[in-house]
């Protein structure tokens, strides 16, 4: 059980007692799901001024600017175990939500860090209800993608270069045809190319990423770099024609720059800080393709297995798409969502979702 302590208590911080009247009233049950690392705070002071935002009640839970809490046990014994004692929840970490109403169904509302708390009071300024979730070690999205990127950057040429095919049985000298060369190129621009997008053009609408993420793209990437680049540096590669390697290379490199450019496009929506809102997306192929840039990416993959022609390639073409089209869905029916043509609002044009002619 927790009970906070009482403001008539002449042991309460007096600093943010003087802030009483314009100080809110955090409203949190008292359940603690250990768990889940999801609390709710109830009848919890925190010494922050009524026109506060969201991201001063993250700093105040960091800072752990709260009046001291009375942890007792059921036989009213001193319990000195604190959630807040264990762990920093630094802000990048916390996810404020809105409570669900009984009965209701749907996600909770996610506390915008820049609002103001009295946003989402209904007209009660004295009080409002909040739940805590913690998301555990974050990382910068950056960093997250540059370790996923780097290792199919690494993981090709070392196929390409080094004999690692003789610890598999293979003994004979490997003739390396122009094909594999230029696949190892193409390859290597395209990660390149994402590792330079990373730090220079994006711009992420979320700062951080969970830790857990990293090992789980990582696997993804380093799995199938390695799984491609087996294949296509394989001592028993069979080449595709000449022909069929310009076609599928020439193809894919337009793609690359394509993706390049979609990528540029998607920057200027948002401000440096990564803020701006959703907006329409609007020329070059974002004038009939809702997910350009996941558009060309794919294509750009395509290009490269007409030229390679490898089952891992493909397999991992399949994959890449699924993922990326159930993006695409998602951000599509997001936008038309918000675009409804209703209150003055735009009204989001129709267009392809990720794939045309097809999808």
């Amino acid at each position: 059980m927790i009970r906070s302590t009482p403001l008539d208590d002449p042991s309460r911080n007096t600093s943010a007692y003087r802030m009483g009247r314009h100080a809110l009233l955090v409203i949190c049950s008292c359940l603690v799901h250990f768990f889940s690392s999801s609390f709710e705070f109830k009848n919890l002071f925190l010494g922050v001024r009524f026109q506060a935002t969201v991201s001063d009640l993250q700093e105040a839970i960091h800072g752990r600017i709260l009046l001291k809490l009375n942890y007792v046990c059921d036989d009213n014994r001193p319990y000195d175990s604190s959630p807040f004692a264990v762990k920093k929840y630094y802000p990048s970490r916390q996810r404020l939500t809105l409570p669900l109403q009984a009965g209701s169904q749907g996600k909770p509302i996610v506390l915008v860090p820049k609002s103001k708390l009295a946003d989402y009071c209904n007209g009660n300024a004295n009080n409002l209800t909040v739940v805590f979730k913690d998301l555990g070690i974050q990382v910068s999205y950056s960093t997250l993608f540059f370790w996923e990127y780097l290792g199919p950057l690494i993981i090709y040429p070392i196929c390409y270069y080094f004999p690692v095919y003789k610890y598999f049985g293979y003994e004979g000298e490997r003739v390396v045809y122009p094909v594999q060369t230029y696949a190892l190129y193409y390859w290597c621009f395209h990660y390149f190319k994402r590792i330079t997008e990373t730090f220079f053009i994006h711009r992420f609408s979320h700062a951080t990423s969970p830790l857990s993420n990293v090992f789980r793209n990582c696997a993804y990437y380093w799995t199938f770099g390695t799984y491609i680049a087996y294949h296509v540096n394989h001592p028993l590669y069979t080449p595709v024609g000449d022909l069929q390697m310009k076609i599928g290379f020439t193809f894919g490199l337009i793609c690359q720059i394509s993706n390049l450019y979609c990528h540029l496009i998607l920057r200027n929506l948002r401000s440096p800080s990564g803020n701006g809102g959703y907006q329409i997306p609007g020329g070059f192929l974002f004038n009939i393709v809702t997910c350009a840039n996941y558009t060309t990416e794919i294509y750009q993959w395509l290009g490269f297995n007409i030229a390679t022609q490898t089952i891992a390639g493909y397999v991992f073409l399949i994959v890449a798409s699924l993922i990326m089209t159930n993006w695409a869905f998602a951000k599509h029916w997001r936008l038309k969502k918000l675009f409804d043509g209703k209150e003055g609002r735009p009204r989001y044009p129709r267009r392809w979702v990720i794939l045309p002619p097809f999808i």
